[in-house]
């Protein structure tokens, strides 16, 4: 645990609820010590359904539910009943829990073929799982979320008795349980299917990381980078806190973490105790958006959006880096206000010794974003970097007592060696996984070693304990997917927010972000997301505005409700740390929390409000002349007199632009500049905005052509996927393509079914009942697609609709052969 600076003992934070996750440990007596070793359970079936999982997804999703309630009414017996009696009723109930998530396992086959017409056991099962859901997550996050939900589930039963337009048809129990606790769309959903993948793997591996030694790194360094500066304590308080984000997407998590340290050497220094504490929640809460690790919501939003979780990173990193810039000037000028110094050079540590004391630990970190930038799936480069993380602490461990650095070298190498010698034919999990085992074992028969396992293994079930909160919000607003797939309600206000924007964007920009700042102030960020994205985010994209900008819009105001009372969570967390109740400095933390984070509220509508700078189609770059500044106008400053003139653009709008795209330049328009002391004068600035147009719009583009024996067919589109059904086998092939000026890249294949020669390749993943991989191939100038009279015709889908090659090429192929290539623009 970090230490203050001339503190005598660790600060151990309390709460009074469990609305910031758990306190630390697992209880008393032996109910602690089977909380723990169910959490190494839960932690263990999570890393094999990562690494070999081939259960169908919802066993999985079903076990992964039923693992969370157990420990939810566990847990919260172990901490807070008063006698054996009361937390052995707490384990009967979470029991009760686990027993509903194997029921998908035990009758999977049986559920499927009864699929609409179910038992009563299955009624039985069903709202049993739904109580115990709401219940658990009434108990560790108040009663808002359980509240909205309920209400919700109320319009779902009785909405057909309102007047129209709220009404809709009609459920009955059966349709409605059924829907809910059995299928894809409810509590078994796309936000529980990312917790039991993606969000608990980079749970873990961050919390392997920081038992690696990394928070020491990320401080040490902070410390000697920014220790000695005008408000030096403030700035590493920041930047700590924004390396931490990297490796954790929890805001509280990263408050109880960081600002342990952070905050009393703050105060030491100067600042006041609930501008400390502000400080900390709002650099603590930029956590959510820092990549690679970003919050469970960003895992969510690529799931949902269909897009590789490397688009939504590459999407949030300047608006991160910006975001923390931001915070970062601000506690600067706090720090000039009141004459605050730096620290002493005794005082501080060296970061370069830091640095080359523990560079290794960046190794894992590094790895993971290599792969997500290559196009590796978030599971495979989450499982890879992990299983690396578990090398260098074993490898750290077994090498600890070796006095030679010869000996040491020797090490390293050869268990490099003896992973490229197992990994021939690719990286793979299975050799890397047989290489840690190996490693396990050794390391149990050294001095020492067990202190490492033992660190493994109580990473394995911290895991699963900050797992909960997370899981179970994901778990209940299964009941909103549930009635906006089954009611259609979410059109209802679709339609309000497109009647307005054809008005003014603005204005519909603006519902939203009091929609999403009105759920936040009573739930968390994951249902305030999926509301405001259900229910706003398509209405947007019928505007104009692209769909991941819209979302992203969507995601920074949700995680906003970490910093917006009464919830207000991060905020809430850092005030025991200050040293008062929550309660008693909730109003102050968070209000000054929400005045630092003030800059990012702007930037985002200046990134929604020019939708061509968003899209994957076309993004947009600023061209100046002389010195380069961010245009932007602050909130303080005068507004612009004539807003049709306005175009607002700032650092977060600089993208590259595609080399597929033909670049329109734009005439310049009146930009309100932003001096070195505010907004002095609105004037037209020596600029041009240059717009990426859609391939085919003009000469330099390139376009996808069929080549036949009659002639060639051009199509102007940068991304397609191709189907393919085998009408014997009933095996059906996908394939994802880009179109890009150096040649046709397959982005992604999918197959489901076996047979006619068409199996997947080892490391393809099972999702949704496909096994899905990506190829390491370099772009191809052309790719020849044969038909055979045994197996369906190619179709080429894009944006929702498909057509067969015949149908694109204008007369019937046959058997004979096509060629897919790229070709310029005419």
């Amino acid at each position: 645990m970090l230490q203050a600076e001339g503190s005598e003992a660790p600060i151990k934070v309390e709460f009074d609820n469990f609305e910031h996750g758990f306190p630390e440990g697992f209880g008393p007596g032996w109910w602690g010590r089977l909380a723990y070793w169910i959490g190494i359970a839960f932690a263990t079936f999570q890393l094999y359904v990562a690494a070999f999982n081939y259960l169908p997804s919802q066993v999985v999703r079903g076990v992964h539910v039923g693992f969370l309630v157990l420990l939810t009414f566990g847990l919260i017996a172990n901490f807070t009943a008063r006698s054996d009696v009361g937390r052995a009723l707490g384990w009967v109930i979470g029991g009760a829990g686990f027993f509903c998530g194997l029921y998908q396992w035990i009758f999977y086959a049986d559920l499927i073929a009864r699929d609409g017409d179910p038992t009563r056991l299955d009624l039985a099962v069903g709202t049993l799982l739904a109580v115990l859901i709401f219940e658990g997550t009434r108990r560790l996050m108040g009663a808002a979320l359980p509240l909205m939900c309920g209400a919700c589930l109320l319009y779902w039963f009785f909405g057909q008795n309102l007047p129209s337009p709220l009404n809709h048809r009609g459920y009955d129990f059966d349709q409605i349980v059924t829907h809910l606790s059995f299928g894809t769309e409810g509590f078994y959903g796309v936000p529980i299917y990312v917790s039991a993948t993606y969000i608990f793997l980079f749970i873990l591996f961050g919390s392997f990381l920081e038992r690696a030694g990394m928070i020491q790194l990320f401080t040490d360094v902070s410390l000697g980078l920014f220790g000695r500066t005008r408000g030096g304590p403030a700035k590493v308080a920041v930047f700590a806190s924004g390396m931490m984000g990297t490796i954790s997407g929890s805001g509280v998590a990263n408050v109880v973490t960081v600002g342990q340290f952070t905050i009393p050497l703050m105060t030491k220094f100067g600042y006041r105790r609930a501008f400390a504490a502000g400080v900390e929640a709002t650099a603590s809460m930029g956590g959510q958006i820092m990549p690679p690790v970003m919050g469970a919501v960003a895992f969510i939003m690529a799931e949902t959006l269909g897009v590789q979780y490397s688009e939504i990173v590459k999407a949030a990193a300047i608006p991160a880096i910006l975001y923390f810039a931001s915070a970062f000037w601000m506690v600067h000028l706090e720090a000039g206000k009141h004459g605050l110094v730096g620290m002493k050079r005794s005082e501080i540590p060296s970061a370069w010794k830091a640095l080359v004391t523990r560079w290794y630990l960046v190794l894992p970190l590094a790895a993971l974003v290599y792969m997500l930038f290559e196009g590796f799936t978030p599971l495979y480069a989450g499982s890879m970097g992990l299983a690396l993380t578990v090398t260098l602490i074993l490898g750290a461990s077994i090498t600890a007592g070796a006095s030679s650095m010869v000996i040491r070298t020797i090490f390293w190498v050869g268990l490099a060696l003896v992973v490229a010698a197992l990994s021939r034919d690719g990286l793979q999990i299975v050799p890397v996984a047989s290489v840690v085992a190996g490693l396990i074992v050794i390391t149990a028969f050294i001095r020492g070693g067990f202190k490492a396992l033992r660190e493994c293994r109580d990473a394995l079930a911290e895991s699963a304990k900050s797992a909960i909160t997370v899981g179970m919000a994901c778990a209940i607003v299964g009941v909103i997917i549930g009635i906006m797939s089954q009611t259609g309600v979410g059109t209802i206000f679709g339609g309000w927010v497109i009647g307005l924007g054809e008005k003014s964007l603005f204005l519909a920009l603006i519902m939203t972000m009091l929609l999403s700042i009105l759920l936040g102030t009573g739930i968390p960020t994951i249902p305030t997301y999926i509301i405001t994205a259900a229910l706003a985010a398509p209405a947007l994209a019928k505007l104009g505005v692209p769909l991941i900008a819209s979302h992203m819009f969507a995601f920074y105001y949700g995680i906003m409700a970490d910093l917006s009372p009464p919830v207000a969570l991060a905020a809430l967390a850092a005030a025991p740390i200050e040293g008062k109740s929550g309660q008693d400095r909730l109003g102050g933390d968070a209000h000054r929390a929400r005045r630092l984070c003030h800059p990012l509220r702007l930037r985002l509508f200046a990134g929604a409000d020019a939708p061509g700078r968003r899209s994957h189609g076309g993004q947009a770059r600023l061209l100046r002349r002389g010195r380069a500044s961010d245009l932007q106008g602050a909130g303080r400053d005068r507004p612009v007199r004539h807003g049709r003139d306005r175009l607002s653009v700032h650092a977060a709008d600089v993208r590259r632009t595609p080399g597929r795209a033909r670049c329109r330049v734009l005439p310049a328009r009146r930009l309100p500049v932003q001096r070195h002391r505010g907004l002095r004068a609105v004037r037209r600035a020596r600029a041009v905005a240059v717009a990426a147009a859609p391939a085919g719009s003009g000469r330099g583009g390139v376009s996808l052509c069929f080549a036949t024996a009659s002639g060639v067919k051009a199509l102007a589109l940068s991304a397609f996927t191709l189907v393919w059904t085998h009408s014997i086998e009933k095996v059906d092939w996908q394939e994802d393509w880009r179109v890009t000026p150096a040649g046709l890249e397959l982005v992604q294949a999918r197959v489901k079914g076996s047979g006619a020669g068409m199996e997947p390749p080892p490391e393809a993943r099972l999702v949704d009942g496909w096994f899905q991989w990506q190829p390491q191939r370099a772009p191809m100038q052309e790719v020849v697609l044969g038909n055979s009279g045994a197996a369906g015709e190619w179709r080429l889908c894009h944006d929702g609709a498909c057509r067969t090659l015949s149908e694109i090429v204008g007369h019937p192929i046959g058997a004979n052969v096509t060629t897919m290539k790229v070709c310029n623009d005419p």
